[in-house]
């Protein structure tokens, strides 16, 4: 039997019935299904490393790119319904990662923007490391003071205030809060230059 004359032979029952012939309304309702799973899995499985390659176009590491392409399926597959033509279901997919990649750059940039700048005249960190040993070294050489020249150099120099709001503060006279503080400056000076 040739195949033409095969396939105009009555059918058996061993085989499997033909599909009935789409009636006019039917048409209207598989285009309102929209892509199928399985074609848009095909169709993902197949361009997967040219979309990976677009995403890497505007991206520049692999991991958000494949994040991206992850992402375009789902957003795609969630809207599946909505691409009346199956063929334009790769379409639909690199104009997903091309918009998502826009918005991941679009975040990157937001997130540099308000990312926190140091200072131009701030202290690297051996200096500030420097500094710290230097605070520390005060405050053990200010505990060594007497209790009076400790609390005049802590309320002119810490406080800033001035020698005649110390002595009112201490009840103290002028001249004591000047003696005192002369004193404990030059306490501080020999025990800043002791090595420690």
């Amino acid at each position: 039997m040739t195949p033409i004359s095969s396939a105009l032979a009555p059918q058996t029952s061993s085989q499997p019935s033909p599909q009935p012939s789409p009636r006019p309304g039917d048409a209207d309702e598989a285009m309102a299904e929209g892509t199928t799973v399985d074609h848009l899995t095909e169709t993902y499985r197949a361009h997967y490393r040219s979309l990976l390659g677009l995403a890497a176009l505007l991206l520049d590491d692999t991991a958000s790119c494949e994040d991206v392409v992850q992402e375009a399926f789902i957003r795609v597959h969630s809207a599946r319904n909505r691409v009346r033509d199956p063929e334009k279901t790769l379409a639909y997919l690199r104009q997903t990662v091309v918009n998502l990649s826009r918005s991941a750059l679009r975040r990157r940039i937001l997130g540099l923007k308000l990312l926190s700048k140091p200072m131009p005249d701030m202290a690297s960190a051996e200096e500030g490391a420097y500094e710290q040993l230097e605070r520390d070294q005060l405050i053990k050489a200010m505990r060594g003071l007497q209790r009076r020249q400790r609390e005049v150099l802590v309320l002119r120099y810490f406080a800033d205030m001035t020698e005649a709001q110390v002595a009112e503060t201490l009840g103290l006279s002028l001249g004591s809060v000047k003696a005192y503080g002369s004193r404990g400056i030059a306490a501080l000076r020999i025990a800043m230059e002791a090595p420690v």
